[in-house]
């Protein structure tokens, strides 16, 4: 069986409780729902991509020869 726990947190700034409201409203969520998703986002991080993924999703931009460097001075 999962436990659950509970957390409390106290003396928040009212301006900083109604920027919570109004993201959760933003996301159709309620408050403490919007509030568990910041701190699982915030406490997870990005999941990192394979490099694999990362190299795979890079864009055609051209063939080899287009970025060929051209020589502009006399040293050939």
């Amino acid at each position: 069986m999962n436990s659950v726990a509970q957390l409390m947190v106290r003396n928040l700034p009212e301006e900083l409780v109604k920027a919570l409201k109004q993201r959760a409203a933003k996301h159709n969520r309620s408050a403490e729902q919007e509030h568990r998703e910041i701190l699982r986002a915030a406490l997870h991080g990005p999941q990192r991509r394979h490099l694999a993924d990362v190299l795979a999703s890079i864009p055609n931009v051209g063939n080899d020869e287009d970025f060929t460097r051209q020589q502009t001075d006399r040293r050939g």
